[in-house]
């Protein structure tokens, strides 16, 4: 059976934050997220090769992130509720660490109440490019600084910025820049897609 994902089951405000946080944990097998109306969405596990993907961006920022001690790095099973109340879930995220120790140690326990300073999302063959391409808006919307959506299926990579412009290159093969967020980190894509 083909079934879309992700699949959305319509909650409205059925759920509390922390009843959703609860829900989460004791379904701890399974990956949601929560758009801003309250409806859970069910997300599949990626493939193999997107998960290799992910570790491979995500160990490259990290390296980065070591070096120069600019703030925290996030894998993709972490959640945080952004401003609009939606929790979303990025494959990659950073945050400032400024503005990661204004928050409690019981908020960063939860699905901390912070969109993150920059994100990465990786298509996987199971994602819809709409609902990737509407949550990237969405990070931006809510205050990501910088946001980069990979397409490898369509060989594309969307460079999502501040103030709402969106660059689109037509190849994997491209070297990626933090530009101010980040800087001096720089991804060469093509080389840890491979």
């Amino acid at each position: 059976m083909d079934m879309p994902m992700p699949v959305t089951l319509k909650m409205g405000d059925l759920m509390s934050e922390e009843e959703f946080f609860q829900f989460c944990q004791m379904n701890d097998t399974l990956e949601f997220e929560r758009d801003s109306q309250g409806n859970i969405i069910l997300m599949s596990p990626t493939g193999s090769f997107t998960g290799n993907l992910n570790l491979r961006v995500s160990g490259q920022l990290y390296l980065w992130n070591e070096e120069n001690c600019l703030g925290e790095v996030f894998d993709s099973s972490t959640g945080f509720t952004l401003p609009n109340g939606a929790v979303r879930s990025p494959d990659v995220s950073w945050i400032r660490q400024e503005r990661w120790d204004m928050l409690s140690q019981d908020q960063k326990e939860g699905f901390a109440p912070i969109c993150p300073d920059f994100v990465i999302e990786i298509r996987s063959k199971s994602d819809g490019l709409k609902y990737l391409l509407d949550k990237m808006s969405e990070y931006i919307a809510n205050g990501s600084q910088l946001g980069w959506l990979i397409d490898r299926f369509e060989d594309k990579v969307y460079v999502y910025n501040a103030d709402k412009s969106v660059v689109i290159h037509e190849s994997l093969q491209v070297m990626l820049s933090g530009e101010a967020v980040l800087p001096g980190f720089t991804l060469n894509l093509g080389a840890v897609i491979k």
